[in-house]
């Protein structure tokens, strides 16, 4: 026996389905475009074959190919606070300290 919900049920049934399926895939396009999927992923400071450096007194930066000398009103980052990817912990620091002429961690001018 046929009822007029049986009829009208089973389409229903179907467009739920299919919505739900665009759905569930525009969500994860989503995430996968924004980098909300679980596998962020940070750019390096620096290329490879090449290390960060800081400007004494300032909270500038730039990278020096191996085997280069620090340039001038530059410094290398102390041991074991050296930032290596953007955004990580050391980067973050080093926004708001610096190195002074002696080699001394200090709060950035102007930061404060």
């Amino acid at each position: 026996m046929t009822t007029p919900l049986t009829g009208t049920h089973r389409p229903l049934r179907r467009r739920v389905r299919a919505s739900a399926a665009t759905a569930l895939a525009g969500a994860v396009a989503a995430l996968t475009l924004t980098g909300c999927s679980g596998l962020s992923f940070r750019d390096d400071i620096c290329s490879k074959g090449e290390y960060p450096v800081m400007t004494v007194g300032a909270t500038g930066s730039a990278c020096v190919k191996d085997g280069e000398k620090v340039p001038e009103g530059y410094t290398r980052h102390p041991e074991g606070k050296v930032p290596q990817k953007v955004d990580d912990e050391w980067d973050v620091y080093w926004r708001t300290h610096t190195v002074d002429k002696e080699g001394d961690i200090i709060d950035a001018p102007g930061v404060g």
